[in-house]
């Protein structure tokens, strides 16, 4: 994939993509929606290998999904919190969780559920406006020179 390319061209899902567009970034993104912070809490719950993590949390930190703040002068350490970009991802990510449940969830799968309430919660991606599903509206893709894709 030509990030680059995507990054900085006209499909907001490409500009998406091209900054949160592989498994280990997303579930890095999964966990610090859960709260996890720290190397080791990140490297303990997904299993990576240190070197492809610091290129995770380096790649999601210049994306502004992260912010490092240092926790400890002595020694040096860090932790990663989501930005409000990466709070805005949450969604997005627990309605693609939804349709990986849906469709690929033979076996034990997890859920969401409300921390408050313990109630299952079931995704669903709707328009701000009219409050209708989207899987359910007819939709177009109108570039910014008024041109269809």
């Amino acid at each position: 994939m030509d990030n680059l390319k995507f990054a900085a061209g006209p499909c907001p899902i490409g500009r998406g993509l091209a900054r949160v567009g592989d498994a280990w970034s997303m579930m890095v993104l999964r966990d610090a929606g859960l709260g996890l912070a720290r190397f080791d809490q990140f490297q303990k719950s997904l299993g990576i290998a240190p070197n492809i993590l610091t290129r995770r949390l380096a790649a999601l930190t210049a994306a502004r999904l992260l912010e490092k703040r240092r926790y400890s002068e002595r020694p040096p350490r860090d932790e990663y919190v989501l930005t409000p970009a990466g709070r805005d991802f949450l969604p997005v990510l627990q309605a693609f969780g939804a349709w990986g449940g849906a469709h690929f969830g033979d076996g034990p799968i997890s859920r969401l559920v409300d921390a408050t309430t313990g109630r299952a919660v079931e995704p669903l991606v709707v328009d701000r406006i009219s409050g209708q599903p989207l899987a359910e509206m007819a939709l177009r893709v109108e570039r910014p020179d008024g041109d269809a894709p």
